[in-house]
């Protein structure tokens, strides 16, 4: 049955996966790839009954997927029930440039299988274009990505009649993201080569969601155009146009041919075109446009060990072939989530990838910061004459409205201010008092009976699979609590002034999410953050469990929504430490579990206090505690001893796989290596925890899990996956790819890059004048030296020794050094 609005799916409930298309914040109902989990519904939002399975069907539990299995004993037969479409594995070649991309197998051909073919906007403008040279397909030699947008393909082709064992004719296709495409023959052999060259094409002008699912409609039919083939239906059109013009075009059989003569160490050539005629209606987010510069810059990377450059590199490439922007904010630039499968804006996925680049800048955070800033959630202004309810905020004009989140809402923001802030009357969203904490926190957030009141604030965001322990959890959670740190971090690392207040009342509509999501009792542990995105109403309905990372997040976002607020002269910075200060004490005594081995944090606390204790990796947010004043850390919800136990355990067999952290401890009778929270590696948090084990001082256990990281990528061609199997490592053993898994994927891109300069140690704090340096003493990487950095929009650059000394080579004159 569908799952009533705000209710988390029962355990073992997927739903066939359905991506979403470019640059759309997956509406609320609908299901998020891989996973098919739905999202979370937003104030008023329909129940959910509709998913990829079929249209108005519902999901289909694990124990079905198999397709017609014999009726068990005793039981009449049903219907007979049709083997379900498999997905696409992602192990093809896939050049991406956001909006568009294009995969095929590594022979280059597209076949219109799965998902092979050109894409723009979600929709498959070209399904197949097999290329045929004398009746012949070539010999796969090499397929390889060039760049992230580029791909190039090699075959080899016989000529009939040639008695020499070395093929005469080579064939080379070169390919874009954007739909060109170059064919060229080359003829070393000793006689001129005749014979025909015949490309085939089709398309069904497809939309990904379908595709994706296991969905092919049949061809449409192909018009002749001047220079190539056109095909139309479904309300949308697609050409191909050739250069130089074929000399024949066969339209019902969708073939372009050339009859050629290559003379011996001559070439032959053609360009090919593919485009998706544009809808007349609707603005689509776009790439990154001509003229607008990357929103990062370019840095160069030494070290002893080689492949950390290749992986900056690389990861950097990857993220410029994701980038993309909302048609009227085109310099406003932020990352997709990943190709092929969340192919748009995930809030949180981009707000990540922009917090894990700030040390080349804040552009790439700024525009990721006003683009989910102007998807936020505002609770509509109440009528003229009526009292602003505690948890009301004034909508932006042409924002979104009553909770909407539509991908096309791209109203102004509100002028910072205090009469733009969120709250009675102008004032922040300041949290209870630490008197109130204790018995009532979420009083001021839940006094309004309205859904749209009570989401004010929120980020929306899909659901995420949980694995075997726990339920999905809302990525709108993580993406609100994470505004707030990547606000903080990039003013810390010198975005403007100015752009940090326009953006200041969509933090404090943040907090104020975060102060109503705090539980009261029957909807969770008393004192611990549950799910920011369901009303308090939901909550008590089917009470959320309080994750040990939305604590960790929630910890860090008080502290630092502090700091923006005392710096910003707005009342109620003394408030949140208060009541960060107490949640770190109840964290300390409830979320422990004391076992023989010195004990470990609990993954979730489940209400009545009782807590889960699976062992994973979400842990690791425990780590991350935030970019405090001049160059200082955050106090984290661990203490010494806490932390060093936890520390230790996560560099055991039991978590560390031995290319990186499994989201699932291997000991669990639930553990499965390809599961997305039940065993495969995550990229993006084994990257935090050797971030966060650094700064905590245990740089051996930090090595030990680097080390696994860069030999991971390495099998990876340095273009690491969003997640892979946590198999344990084998020597002469590659890591297992998963079949599922985004690659490109924006996380997994920035976290190779923070992965690599989060050993130098940087931590700026602008407003005050200063720079601090605090590296890795060990070095793993031996020497590294970084130079191409940006600390308020200047050069600055770094230098570690072998012993890991740090000595900053060039700095804004502003700033005052600070050695560690």
């Amino acid at each position: 049955m569908p799952h009533p609005p705000g209710a988390t799916p029962p355990y073992g409930t997927l739903t066939t996966p359905t991506p979403y298309a470019p640059g759309a914040t997956p509406p609320y109902g609908t299901p998020t790839p891989p996973y098919g989990t739905p999202t979370r519904p937003g104030p008023g939002a329909p129940a959910p009954g509709a998913t990829a399975a079929g249209r108005g069907g519902v999901g289909v539990r694990s124990e079905q997927v198999a397709g017609a299995a014999a009726p068990a004993a005793g039981r009449q037969p049903g219907p007979a029930v049709a083997p379900r479409p498999q997905p696409s594995a992602a192990h093809d070649i896939l050049c991406v440039n956001a909006p568009s991309m294009a995969t095929s197998g590594p022979d280059g051909q597209l076949r219109g299988q799965s998902l092979h073919g050109f894409f723009r906007h979600g929709v498959r403008a070209l399904a197949r274009m097999e290329l045929r040279l004398g009746g012949m397909e070539p010999v796969p030699l090499q397929g390889t990505l060039t760049s992230a947008a580029a791909a190039r393909f090699v075959g080899s082709v016989r000529v009939p009649g040639d008695l020499d064992p070395d093929p005469a004719l080579t064939v080379e296709r070169l390919r874009h993201a954007d739909g060109a495409e170059t064919v060229t023959v080359r003829n070393t052999g000793a006689r001129p080569a005749r014979l025909p060259l015949e490309i085939a094409l089709g398309t069904d002008l497809g939309q990904l969601t379908e595709i994706a699912a296991g969905r092919r409609s049949p061809d449409l039919p192909g018009q002749v155009q001047s220079s190539g083939l056109r095909w139309a239906g479904q309300g949308r059109a697609a050409t191909v146009s050739a250069r130089p013009s074929p000399h024949a075009v066969l339209a019902g059989a969708g073939v372009l041919r050339w009859d050629l003569e290559v003379q011996p160490g001559a070439r032959w050539s053609v360009d090919l075109q593919v485009e998706l005629e544009a809808p007349s209606t609707g603005r689509p987010p776009t790439g990154r446009g001509p003229g607008v510069p990357l929103p990062w810059s370019e840095p160069e990377v030494r070290a002893d060990d080689r492949r950390a450059a290749r992986l900056v590199g690389r990861a950097l490439d990857t993220l410029s072939g994701l980038l993309l922007a909302d048609a009227d904010r085109p310099t406003d630039l932020y990352t997709a989530s990943g190709a092929p499968w969340r192919f748009g804006l995930t809030a949180a996925d981009a707000l990540w990838a922009a917090r894990m680049t700030l040390p080349l800048g804040t552009r790439l955070a700024a525009g990721t910061l006003r683009a989910t800033a102007r998807r936020q959630h505002l609770a509509p202004q109440p009528p003229a004459g009526a009292g602003a309810g505690a948890g009301t905020a004034r909508p932006a004009e042409g924002g979104p409205a009553d909770g909407a989140s539509s991908p096309s809402t791209t109203g102004p923001l509100q002028a910072a201010g205090p009469s733009a802030a969120g709250g009675t009357g102008g004032a922040p969203a300041a949290p209870p008092t630490a008197a109130q904490s204790a018995g009532n926190p979420s009083a001021a957030g839940t006094e309004s009976g309205s859904p749209a009141q009570a989401m004010d604030g929120v980020i929306p965001g899909p659901l995420r699979h949980g694995g075997p322990e726990l339920p999905a959890s809302c990525t709108a959670t993580e993406a609100t609590l994470l505004f707030v740190t990547v606000l903080a971090e990039a003013w810390r690392w010198g975005m403007p002034r100015a752009e940090v207040a326009e953006l200041l009342p969509a933090a404090e509509r943040a907090l104020g999410a975060l102060r109503a999501a705090v539980a009261e009792g029957p909807d969770g542990p008393v004192g611990f953050v549950t799910d920011l995105g369901r009303t308090a109403e939901e909550r008590v309905v089917r009470p959320s469990p309080a994750r040990c990372e939305v604590q960790a997040q929630a910890h860090r976002a008080a502290l630092q929504g502090a700091d923006l607020l005392e710096a910003f002269d707005r009342p109620g910075a003394a408030e949140w430490r208060a009541w960060a200060a107490e949640l770190r004490e109840r964290f300390r005594e409830q979320f422990w579990i004391d076992d023989l081995s010195g004990g470990r944090p609990a993954a979730a606390l489940l209400a009545p206090d009782r807590p889960v204790p699976a062992f994973a990796s979400t842990l690791v947010h425990l780590f991350d505690v935030g970019l405090a004043a001049e160059g200082e850390l955050h106090e984290g919800l661990l203490d010494r001893e806490q932390t060093r136990l936890l520390a230790q355990r996560l560099v055991t067999p039991e978590l560390d796989c031995g290319w990186g952290l499994r989201t699932l401890s291997a000991k669990s009778p639930r553990f499965n290596p390809l599961g997305h929270r039940s065993g495969v590696v995550r990229v993006q948090e084994t990257a935090l925890a050797v971030s966060g084990l650094v700064d905590a001082g245990f740089e051996r256990e930090a090595e030990i899990l680097l080390e696994g990281l860069l030999e991971a990528s390495a099998h990876f061609e340095y273009r690491l996956p969003e997640m892979y199997a946590g198999e344990q490592k084998v020597a002469d053993c590659p890591p297992v790819p998963h079949p599922a898994a985004c690659r490109p994927a924006a996380m997994s891109a920035a976290a190779a890059v923070h992965l690599v300069l989060s050993l130098a140690g940087v931590r700026p704090d602008v407003p005050s004048g200063r720079v601090a340096t605090h590296p890795a003493t060990t070095a793993p990487l031996g020497a590294l030296e970084l130079t191409g950095l940006r600390v308020a929009g200047e050069p600055f650059s770094v230098r570690v020794s072998r012993i890991g000394v740090a000595v900053v080579e060039e700095a804004p004159s502003f700033l005052q050094l600070t050695a560690s």
